[in-house]
């Protein structure tokens, strides 16, 4: 049983150094660093020419949700290559076939709901 929770101390032991590595890098990059505070820092930066107007302004949701939905299937389409590399070893195999059957329609639900709801038109 005294071994058993010796490793939990191990695994806090770890922790503990974990934490105190981040505390003294970031304690030490605090010390070391050079501060020289200056207005020009914290105008924003436009490629070198002065700014104009605030750094603030609004971006539409739905580029985001755009890209979201491109990485999404970029992501899952990545899973197809492997599995048309190795098809012709499972040829006989129907299991393999009613998976990728499986995944390519799910795939499309995704895009049919994604184009029912008008997420894919730009303006």
């Amino acid at each position: 049983m005294r071994n058993y929770f010796w490793q939990y101390g191990t695994v806090a032991g770890l922790g503990l150094l974990g934490v105190a590595f981040g505390v003294i890098a970031f304690t030490l990059n605090r010390l070391v660093r050079p501060r020289r505070p200056r207005a020009e820092k914290y105008t924003t930066y436009e490629c070198g020419i002065d700014p104009v107007g605030q750094g603030w302004s609004q971006t539409q949701i739905r580029y985001y949700i755009f890209a979201f939905l491109f990485v999404i299937f970029d992501v899952e389409s990545v899973f197809l290559f492997p599995w048309a590399v190795v098809f012709e070893h499972f040829a006989k195999a129907g299991q393999v076939l009613a998976e990728m059957v499986i995944f390519i329609g799910i795939l499309a639900l995704g895009l049919l709901y994604a184009w029912k709801k008008k997420v894919l038109e730009w303006i």
